[in-house]
């Protein structure tokens, strides 16, 4: 019955509209203002024009749409709407009390008619003269007024006594949002109300123009003629473009005609789709950054390793971890850290080619699932890619800061064949890649878990190493390059394991960092350094004994308190102790850090600027804050004169603002050399003397010269 019949729809006929105060004439009439009442002269050629319609027995008029008032009317006509006169019926002003939906229906009229020439619509209308209700049928027609504009034809015969009821459902079907539509057998409308008018493009709109896929219109078809009803759910087009609605259709009779028809109702459902369109992105996206999340990464997993087998392809998870990260969150803050993580995956997006998967994992952890027929080659491009894309300046809350990553790679399927053995994986490799030195990527290797499963042995022992008194100040000498006499020693902490004998901080210090020991070791280095000191000066070698200091003890606000016991406990010199921060720590909000670094320095303490040059370098610091101290990092010292340009420039500032600047890891001669012609004051590093436990540093200081 929903065939795709030529025919063009027809009239309306059965068509109930309300037209309520719209058409009315209250008591007392509103009147146009005096501006735009017709004339006598006019008033005599419009009856002139329409003569021939005086004498019809039916009541017939002509409504001026866009002036909302009655243009002509016969004498039939006059008394339907209780007037006196053509001059008094032409004076009303019916647009004063008119509905907003009567108005958008004789909107949708006016336009029809323009659209069409023979268009004309059969309805029962109300209307209230002199306050008293009139029902009519009414047939409406396009017609033209001498100047042009579209008006409408009025042709009317009385029904009689209308039910309350009837009434009641006229007003409904004019008012309501709902979209009601009758179709013939063929799929051409017979009757649309004003909501239903409003929502199509064209008149002439058919059910399966409507309804779009044939597909889905199949469908439909087949459950009206198996079930009589059908329901759709789909984007339609509209004059206020794509909406989704909801549909609903049933088999019925044409009233007028008898024949078979389809009963269509629309409702707009675009908030509700749109809400759950939202919720079903969230459910997916990492609210933070976009990105799919882990539930969408495990989806499109699956569906990337069947393909992947399909067609023999090769396949590799990534896992990209952003190096000292929360260095930036402990210094500039969490909304900073969050500032830093939309960028690099922006960033990320743009490194991909198109066919990679990307995903946020958590905190400063990405995914990105790449398969390839030649895996390795697409694996170094991409790689380099990210690396580029990621290591670019960004400023972020103010400063300026360079990024870089540590990767680890699984490859599929020689390293596991599930999303949550490829990820143990990926995850073990990354942590070779930071133990490599960062900035770099690791594949996986078998190795790998054996050196996991002790990191986690050792991690366990970390929490009673203090106890146990397992920890050991090294100390290691800084050296007058031009005298090559010992002006100061670093303090270095190294732990005593019972089992593994020596570990190297820079196995367990991370480790530290993440389980919150920090600050209780920190401070245990610092009094043993401090009691060092003393002890030496008695001696006769009063040094300058520097300790490291970590963003997270610099962060503590028991930080000055915890100092100042260790000062006046140990009865140290505070001139004669030195705290060495790295730049990460001058990346947090400005004033803070300045007040906490000159509180130290009002304590007698000096400031060194450990490894600048490397992370987040900023020279400006070096201005704003008080710095006494710089140590130049051995990558920089340790590279061919190539690429030593930076270090040259940190010695040239330094000299200018009388900061004493320190070469770290000299290893050979020819670095000292360079050293030395670069008017570097001082030095450390293997060449002079490694790092030392207290007895045996105290005895070789007694054969060195000190001063």
């Amino acid at each position: 019955m929903l065939a795709d019949p030529s025919a063009h729809a027809g009239p309306a006929p059965g068509a109930v509209l309300r037209a309520g105060m719209s058409l009315s004439a209250p008591i007392p009439a509103a009147r146009l203002p005096a501006s735009r009442l017709p004339s006598g002269n006019e008033l005599a050629a419009r009856a002139a024009r329409y003569a021939a319609l005086e004498w019809l027995s039916r009541p017939v008029w002509v409504f001026d749409i866009d002036g909302r008032c009655v243009h002509w009317a016969n004498t039939p006509a006059l008394a339907v709407w209780n007037a006196a006169s053509l001059a008094e019926l032409c004076g009303r002003d019916m647009g004063q009390d008119m509905s907003e939906s009567v108005a958008r229906r004789l909107a949708q009229y006016q336009n029809d008619f323009v659209l069409r020439a023979d268009a004309s619509f059969n309805e029962q209308w109300t209307i209230y003269p002199g306050g008293v209700a009139v029902s009519l049928n009414v047939r409406f027609s396009g017609h033209h007024l001498p100047d042009g504009r579209m008006s409408m034809l009025c042709e009317a015969e009385p029904v009689g006594m209308v039910p309350p009821e009837s009434l009641r459902s006229v007003e409904a079907l004019l008012h309501t949002a709902v979209m009601i539509t009758l179709y013939d057998q063929g799929g051409a409308a017979l009757y649309r109300n004003p909501a239903a008018r409003a929502a199509v493009l064209s008149p002439g709109e058919r059910l399966q123009d409507r309804i779009g896929s044939t597909a889905a219109f199949t469908a439909l078809a087949r459950s009206l003629e198996q079930h009589g009803v059908g329901t759709l759910t789909l984007a339609v087009r509209t004059p206020l473009g794509d909406r989704w609605h909801e549909l609903s259709a049933r088999r019925c009779k044409d009233a007028v005609t008898g024949q078979e028809a389809v009963l269509v109702s629309e409702a707009d459902i675009s908030a509700i789709k749109h809400t759950e369109e939202r919720a079903n992105f969230q459910s997916l996206h990492d609210v933070l950054t976009g990105l799919p999340n882990r539930a969408h990464f495990a989806q499109r997993f699956v569906r990337a390793m069947e393909e992947a087998r399909a067609q023999s392809l090769e396949a590799a998870l990534l896992l990209i971890d952003l190096d000292h990260f929360k260095d930036v969150n402990d210094t500039l803050g969490h909304a900073a850290g969050d500032e830093l993580l939309v960028a690099m995956a922006q960033r990320l997006r743009h490194a991909r080619h198109g066919t990679e998967v990307l995903a946020r994992w958590g905190g400063d952890e990405f995914l990105v699932l790449l398969t390839s027929p030649r895996i390795r080659a697409d694996l170094d491009a991409l790689h380099e890619r990210i690396s580029v894309a990621l290591a670019a300046p960004l400023a972020v809350a103010g400063t300026q800061l360079r990024v870089t990553s540590s990767i680890g790679v699984a490859l599929y399927p020689q390293d596991g064949e599930t999303i949550e053995i490829l990820l143990r994986n990926a995850d073990l490799a990354m942590y070779a890649a930071k133990e490599r030195g960062r900035n770099t990527l690791a594949y996986f290797d078998g190795h790998m878990a054996e050196t996991v499963r002790s990191r986690t042995e050792l991690e366990k022992e970390l929490r009673q190493a203090l106890e146990r008194e397992e920890f050991e100040v090294y100390f290691q000498p800084r050296v007058d390059v031009a005298t090559n006499r010992i002006r100061a020693v670093e303090a270095l902490v190294r732990w005593n394991h019972p089992r593994l004998g020596l570990v190297s901080p820079a196995y367990f210090i991370p480790a530290c960092e993440t389980m919150g020991l920090i600050g209780a070791l920190g401070l245990w280095v610092l009094a043993q350094a401090a009691h060092q000191q003393v002890a030496w000066a008695a001696q006769g070698w009063d040094l300058v004994v520097s300790v490291n200091l970590s963003p997270r003890q610099f962060a503590s606000s028991d930080l000055l308190h915890d100092i100042t016991e260790v000062l006046r406990q140990t009865g140290v010199n505070p001139a004669r102790m030195e705290l060495e921060i790295t730049e990460s720590i001058l990346l947090g909000e400005d004033q803070h850090v300045l007040n906490v670094l000159r509180e130290l320095s009002a304590l007698g303490l000096t400031i060194a600027l450990d490894d600048f040059g490397t992370g987040y370098s900023n020279l400006a610091y070096l201005q704003r804050f008080p710095v006494h101290t710089l140590k130049i990092d051995k990558t920089f010292i340790q590279d061919t004169d190539a690429n030593r340009s930076l270090a040259e420039l940190i010695v040239s500032l330094s000299n200018l603002m009388k900061l004493t600047a320190v070469a770290e890891g000299v290893e050979t001669q020819e670095q000292l050399d360079w050293v030395a012609r670069r008017g570097i004051a001082q030095y450390q590093g293997y060449l002079y003397a490694r790092p030392m436990p207290v007895r045996a540093f105290t005895n070789w200081l007694r054969n060195h010269p000190v001063g």
